[in-house]
Parts: structure tokens; sequence; C-alpha cells
């Protein structure tokens, strides 16, 4: 009697491959971020999409701080067309980066998440930076 695991064949090789390479498409993970923050590499903007009394909490050093709510194109204006937007919220218990970037897909921006959010940053020992809350655009 198979287990529980194996009760539903896994896919084929060759489906698994296209699967999994396709995913990395639409997310990249903290490690990989933390990687090239603040270095020439860094071709992204990383956006915190939580809200700004979150991020002067504690945020990604390096990230922007855009509630998922407000990504509207003039806030994106000073941003070239290609630019592609990394988002990332609480965790792997919210929704708050696919809400964004559902957001970013819908104005044509090119975007990934960052599974994980602050929780899985937090997780690889990675340090958060704070900011004072300041008033809203």
């Amino acid at each position: 009697m198979p287990s529980i695991v194996t009760e539903v064949a896994a896919a084929p090789s060759t489906e698994a491959l296209a699967h999994f390479e396709d995913s990395l498409r639409f997310e990249t993970d903290c490690w990989d971020v933390h990687s090239v923050m603040g270095t020439p590499q860094q071709d992204f903007v990383l956006l915190d999409v939580r809200g700004t009394e979150k991020y002067a909490a504690g945020h990604v050093p390096g990230a922007v701080d855009l509630a998922h709510r407000k990504i509207i194109a003039s806030k994106l204006a000073e941003y070239p067309a290609g630019t592609l937007f990394v988002t990332y919220c609480a965790g792997p218990h919210c929704n708050g980066a696919a809400r964004a970037a559902i957001r970013l897909a819908k104005l044509g921006r090119p975007v990934k998440i960052m599974t994980g959010g602050i929780t899985g940053w937090l997780d690889e020992g990675f340090a958060l930076a704070t900011a004072p809350v300041t008033a809203a655009a």
C-alpha cells in the first residue's frame, strides 16, 4: 500500500522540469535577494508591500516602502518600463506580495515575489533595517 506521499504519482521528469523552471520566473528567495542587494548586480527594485508602520518597524535593507494597495502607475513613474519589481510581505501566511504582484502585472510591469517575506528573511539570519514613520505621500 503506497504512502500518502506516493499515492498520487509524481509527474514525469520532463513535466517536473518545466514546472520548476517555470516557477523561478515568478519567484525568488530571500537568499538570492540578500546576495545582490546593494551591489552593482542588483537589477531589481525590492518592494515592501506591508504598509508604512510595519516597514518602519523592520524591513529588508534597501527595500522601498510601497503598500500593495498604493501601487498605481504614478507611484512607479520614476522607474523605467522594464524595471523588475520584487515584492514581499510578512511571510508565507500573507498574500500581500501576491496582491502587489497582481497590481504590478496589471500595470504591465515585470514582477517576482520574494518567497518567505520578512519571516523567511529572518529565518535565514538576515538583519532588518528600521526607519522613522513619515507622512504618506
